[in-house]
């Protein structure tokens, strides 16, 4: 599996080649709670696709054709798309799941958010996405 670096995340806020999709909670994302690391919030231009909604309520992995849907509407392409969390973890239940639906390629930021927040000369954003 591919992986990127902080460096590369940085390098990325610049030219954009890369989604980073986010795999936390929502509020831990938009910045109302973070219970683990010192910094709230995330890593700016990020997408939110907390891990959770790749389950159907039975605990199982929804379809492929749905996975691939609700995927397809938030990356341009798998090989453009780098998976983070909090610490790296819940990132590859996200990336299973675009395994499944049939998305291959995505790259994983195993630092994710706890590597990120840990530098106070990173930037950090808040809110939903696109208000960043």
């Amino acid at each position: 599996m591919r992986t990127v670096s902080a460096d590369d995340i940085l390098a990325n806020l610049e030219t954009k080649h890369s989604i980073v999709l986010d795999a936390r909670a929502n509020d831990r994302f938009r910045g109302e709670n973070e219970t683990i690391d010192p910094v709230a919030g995330h890593i700016p231009g990020a997408r939110n696709r907390m891990f959770k909604d790749n389950l159907q309520p039975n605990g199982c992995f929804k379809p492929a054709e749905a996975l691939r849907a609700e995927f397809s509407a938030l990356i341009r392409s798998p090989e453009s798309t780098i998976a983070q969390c909090g610490s790296g973890i819940s990132a590859c239940h996200n990336l299973l799941a675009m395994e499944i639906a049939g998305l291959s390629g995505a790259a994983l930021y195993p630092g994710s958010w706890s590597e990120w927040s840990s530098d106070p000369s990173r930037p950090v954003a808040t809110g939903a996405p696109g208000e960043d």
